[in-house]
């Protein structure tokens, strides 16, 4: 009893002496950065829109759940892309360099954020809407919504919205929040994001991205980005009662590991497409979830294959 006290008081000591550095020396180490793009005003808060490229089409890349620097983590698709498109990377409220907001995270007010952010940063429709994940859910909604705003949808290995996804319970956002706060994953960030996610300069990547990006990894859990994750079957659930308007072409980009996934394989891919209609299809782009990190030439040449054969009517 007497050695399990000691190595328990040891572990809540590092803990608390872990906690104090965290807050003292690295509360401020975002200041300095400088974002990529523009901050526009929407709904009285600040959001940040990225951009690059002068085509005659626009793409409007959204991202992902868990993403806690769009603007880096899309830089390299972002630059191949805009050899020949308008690109445009929206930072949703909580992430990135946009401010945080209490309005909730629901399907309406994301497409509405949407909307207001390109056109307060000089952007017009007709989108060629390009979601990553979790996002598909919120360009669904835009396209039901507002159809005439979308010219395509181009998804990113995105969440289906033929079914619900598990529930991600409250308590792993808290322990996430306190992991944050003290500081534990720290030392390991810079692994992750180098090695597991791919974000290095071997797939394209500028060594001031990555940096970003591994510091923003350390302040990433905010209330409005737990409220995201909470939300995400209730939004599901909103779009399947709206029908899809199925004139809208759709082109789903599946990475090779989720096809391989027990739970989101050829039956979870096609069922998505039923229920987007005839004018939607899916393939496959070998690679894990984030299948932009590193196959950035595969995904252009995919959206200009996909685009050519819109205006040709194939």
């Amino acid at each position: 009893m007497h050695i399990f006290l000691i190595l328990l008081t040891a572990v809540v000591g590092l803990n608390f002496i872990s906690l104090l550095v965290n807050q003292v020396f690295f509360s401020h180490e975002l200041d300095d950065l400088v974002p990529a793009g523009k901050l526009v005003t929407v709904d009285g808060k600040q959001m940040h829109v990225c951009s690059m490229g002068d085509g005659e089409e626009t793409i409007v890349l959204l991202p992902g759940f868990t993403v806690p620097l769009p603007s880096a983590d899309f830089a390299p698709l972002m630059r191949e892309l805009s050899k020949d498109y308008s690109v445009v990377c929206v930072e949703y409220f909580g992430v990135g360099f946009s401010d945080t907001i209490e309005t909730p995270r629901t399907n309406e007010n994301y497409t509405n954020e949407i909307r207001a952010a390109l056109a307060v940063a000089g952007f017009s429709p007709p989108y060629i809407l390009m979601p990553h994940s979790g996002s598909g859910v919120y360009c669904e909604y835009y396209a039901t919504k507002y159809p005439e705003e979308v010219r395509a949808i181009i998804m990113l290995d995105t969440t289906s919205s033929a079914e619900t996804s598990a529930n991600i319970p409250k308590f792993v956002y808290r322990l996430g929040k306190l992991q944050q706060a003290v500081g534990l994953a720290r030392p390991l960030n810079p692994i992750l994001v180098s090695s597991t996610l791919g974000i290095n300069e071997k797939n394209g990547y500028a060594p001031a991205e990555a940096a970003s990006y591994t510091k923003f990894m350390n302040h990433y859990y905010n209330d409005t980005v737990a409220d995201q994750l909470w939300r995400l079957n209730e939004n599901i659930k909103e779009l399947m009662g709206l029908p899809f308007l199925s004139g809208i072409p759709v082109l789903k980009l599946v990475a090779g590991e989720t096809l391989r996934g027990k739970q989101t394989g050829e039956a979870y891919q096609n069922a998505h497409m039923a229920r987007l209609g005839a004018s939607a299809k899916w393939q496959t782009i070998e690679g894990n979830h984030f299948i932009y990190h590193g196959h950035v030439k595969e995904i252009h040449d995919a959206v200009d294959q996909f685009l050519q054969a819109m205006k040709t009517g194939q």
